[in-house]
């Protein structure tokens, strides 16, 4: 038998989301958050491991909503981002658009739910194209629009007036993905939500130290999480995920602390990257620099026989890697090999 002839021709031609666990001295390569938060995570009493978790994780929820100044009603939770950029997909369909380079999913599930994709490049400021956007939404009225602000891997946000122009010109759905707001100093497009009702928020736990739990969710109009909450899979936030995302939301001053102590360190890497010869680093809003080097593959090998891992994007934006922003001894080693190797 053949099985790849079974295969449906949309994910025949996928290519895998490329997650190497590659065992290294440094990590710097996956946008996570060096602070954990271990001390707090202790089994609380009444969990009991032998029943189905809370289908609606009613007490997240609560908790979540309480932070971000909205109602319950306007959060669906997602076992991380990944899985509500599915439901969406396959909610509202395509065509679904966003602007390359940026977060691969949105491609890759739009291909495996075979739906049309529409990638437009962005300027040369790493900006979006408003004029080919706006474009491509009258001629082929996407079903769904993708703005990751700040983008991922170019670490920028996008301007608030184009993100505006494209929401309202929509007659589909526009999901601006915030996994790096909290780096990123600017107000959240939250305070836009009332005026929108084809706006979504999407944040996730997992940029700020909750990498683990695999915790994404949604902010949007009731409708619209009453219309996705239907190919919602049952169960799908596990008890411990949840218990464990209430306890460390309760200590918001403990996260506000990892979070300034990332930015803080973003910009002394930036202010350093800047002196060393060869290197053009990029102004950055979220947890890691993109950054742009003569030998991209050369710089990427040479630095993981150092013992430190970064990633290498030059497949998507040509001669540029991405260190991801780590503890301090980490980004000091970091620095030193890359000047080291550099020169």
């Amino acid at each position: 038998m053949n099985i790849k002839k079974l295969v449906k021709k949309n994910v025949s031609l996928l290519r895998a989301y490329n997650a190497k666990d590659i065992p290294c001295r440094i990590k710097l390569d996956a946008n996570e958050s060096p602070y954990g938060f271990n001390d707090e995570l202790k089994l609380p009493d009444g969990l009991d491991i032998n029943r189905y978790p809370d289908p609606e994780a009613g007490i997240l929820k609560k908790s979540l909503a309480k932070n971000l100044g909205v109602k319950q009603e306007n959060i669906l939770l997602g076992n991380g981002s990944d899985e509500l950029i599915s439901y969406l997909t396959t909610t509202f369909g395509g065509p679904v658009l966003y602007p390359v380079p940026t977060f691969s999913m949105y491609g890759i599930i739009s291909q495996a739910l075979g739906e049309k994709k529409i990638e437009i490049p962005l300027d040369d400021n790493f900006d979006l194209d408003t004029k080919a956007v706006l474009s491509a939404v009258r001629k082929e009225k996407p079903g769904l629009i993708f703005l990751s602000s700040p983008n991922n891997p170019t670490g920028n946000c996008f301007s608030t007036d184009r993100i505006l122009k494209i929401i309202k010109a929509s007659k589909g759905i526009v999901v601006v993905d915030e996994a790096y707001q909290p780096f990123a100093g600017e107000k959240s497009f939250l305070r836009f939500l009332g005026d929108y009702r084809n706006l979504v928020i999407m944040r996730t736990l997992s940029k700020i130290g909750l990498a683990a739990l695999r915790l994404g969710f949604m902010i949007a109009d009731p409708e619209i999480i009453g219309e996705v909450n239907k190919v919602r899979l049952p169960f799908n936030i596990n008890s411990l995920s949840q218990a464990a995302a209430v306890e460390v939301l309760k200590n918001k001053k403990r996260l506000n602390t990892s979070v300034r102590r990332i930015v803080s360190e973003r910009n002394r890497m930036l202010k350093q990257m800047e002196g060393i010869k060869g290197i053009r680093p990029f102004q950055s809003k979220a947890n890691f620099i993109l950054f742009r080097v003569a030998n991209p593959d050369g710089v990427y090998r040479a630095l993981l026989k150092n013992g430190i891992l970064i990633r290498n994007t030059h497949y998507m934006i040509k001669g540029c890697l991405r260190v991801t922003i780590g503890k301090p001894d980490e980004n000091g080693a970091f620095l030193e090999a890359l000047r080291r190797i550099t020169s």
